[in-house]
Formats: C-alpha cells, structure tokens, sequence
C-alpha cells in the first residue's frame, strides 16, 4: 500500500536535493534567466533596425541566408571542441586517455581537428540546401567566403579551449556554457545587423570580437561588391589573441586538473 505521507517526503528530499546542486553552482543559476534575456536581445536590435531599414533586404538577395550560414560555422566549430571532450568526460575517460604517451596539446589539436571535420559537414549540407530550397549559394562569396569561413572556426576553437577550460575547472555544472557563451555573443556580433544598430556604449565591445568583423565584411561584400581587407585584418589579428589565450588556459586548467587528480572523476 502506498504510503501518500512518505512518497511526499520522498518528492520534497528530491527537490531539495536539486535546489543544492543549483545553488551551489552558479552556472545552473545563471541559465534559469539566460536564455530569454538573450532571445530578448538579440530579436529586439534585429526589430529596431528592420523598422527604420524597410528596403535594406533588397539590396542583397540571400542577405539573412547567409549570416546565418556563417553564424552556423562559429557556434559548430565551438561545439566540435566542447561537446567532443565532453563525451570523454561523461564516460570518463580522460583518465585512460592520459595514462597512454597522449599529451594535452595534442588532445587539443584532435579537437580541432574533428572540429573542422563536422563543422564543413553540418554547414556544408544547410549549404546545399539552401541552394535547393531558395535558389541562393553562398559559395558565390568565392575566396572571401574561405577569409569568413576560417576567421569564424577559429574564434570557435578558441571558445571552444575556454569553455573546456572552464569545465575542467568547475566541473560539468559548467557544461551549459558551451551553449550560453556562443549565444550570448550573438547580439553584439552583427549577425543579422549593422554593428551600428547597438547603442554606442557596445559598439567598443562589439569591436573586440573578431565574429563582429566578419559579419560587417560579409554585409560589404554582398551589399557593396567589395572585400574590405581591413576588417579581415583585424579579424586576423583578434583571433590570434583570442586562440593563444584559449590554449593557454586549456593547458592551464589540464594542469591544475592533473595535480589534483580530477581526471578520474571530472565525469562525476
């Protein structure tokens, strides 16, 4: 006979149990209002500029269509890296993996590799069919398209190294990051708008992520017929900061994770 007593008690242990785990980590905390601020966000510049820029979209066929091509690339070049190590640490594995002659860095250059690997897959195949579906190819960019693309798989690999980092670090309560990071970059990138749209307080901040000179190139390119070497540049120079700083600390946080023998129960 079921006891309606003891099954409450045991339902209200559970959610006590959960409440813990969340306060206890401040990722978990911080996701409960993510997600809807940033969808807020990003929809409400996308609303303030197509209110004043009703003709914007006729000026380049394939505009929306190929931002989010791009966009596609720096969120599956950062989830190659992250979610790959990941599923070493949910089997954990990690242990085994570094009792054999393997070294981080090397693990590291694996990650981007199949990084790359499923990146030119997932975004390829939306590629062609996009081709299918609305008669427009992004692979008419020609060389400029190979600039764009590979500026954003590196700023992907090198947030990529930091969120793996950071889990490494604080352990998979640090997992969403993987997800909200990405996302919360996504406003100040210009994706779908002029870097302009922010207000001028961000626009500083928006020029300090190498996405954001890319998308502004992308939008010359397509609007006024021309590749605009100085925003490459600068996306160039950008990322190397950002990549070097993402290895550093992936080999760091390896490091502190090694001397205090977590990589047996990192998956824990």
């Amino acid at each position: 006979m079921v006891n309606p007593l003891q099954t409450i008690r045991r339902i209200q242990a559970m959610v006590w149990r959960y409440l813990y785990l969340m306060r206890a980590s401040w990722p978990r905390m911080i996701e409960l209002v993510y997600w809807p601020t940033v969808q807020v966000i990003l929809w409400g510049f996308i609303n303030q500029f197509m209110i004043t820029q009703s003709s914007w979209l006729a000026q380049a066929a394939g505009l929306f269509i190929a931002a989010v091509l791009l966009w596609d690339v720096l969120f599956r070049a950062q989830l190659g890296v992250s979610v790959v190590f990941f599923e070493e640490m949910y089997s954990r594995n990690l242990g085994h993996l570094f009792v054999s002659p393997l070294r981080p860095y090397e693990l590291a250059l694996a990650l981007v590799t199949i990084s790359l690997l499923r990146t030119s897959l997932g975004v390829g195949a939306a590629a062609l069919l996009a081709i299918v579906l609305f008669k427009y190819s992004i692979f008419s960019m020609g060389l400029p398209l190979l600039a764009f693309f590979t500026n954003l798989l590196v700023f992907g690999w090198a947030i990529g190294l930091m969120v793996v980092a950071m889990v490494l670090r604080y352990g998979l309560g640090a997992e969403s990051l993987a997800w909200a990071v990405i996302f919360a970059l996504a406003p100040i990138s210009g994706v779908y708008y002029p870097i302009e749209v922010l207000p001028s307080w961000v626009q500083p901040l928006a020029l300090l992520l190498p996405a954001s000179h890319v998308f502004e190139g992308m939008r010359t390119l397509m609007i006024d017929h021309y590749f605009d070497g100085r925003q490459f540049a600068q996306a160039v120079v950008l990322n190397l900061g950002y990549l070097a700083l993402g290895v550093s600390l992936f080999l760091l946080a390896f490091r502190a994770a090694r001397r205090r023998n977590l990589l047996l129960h990192v998956g824990e």
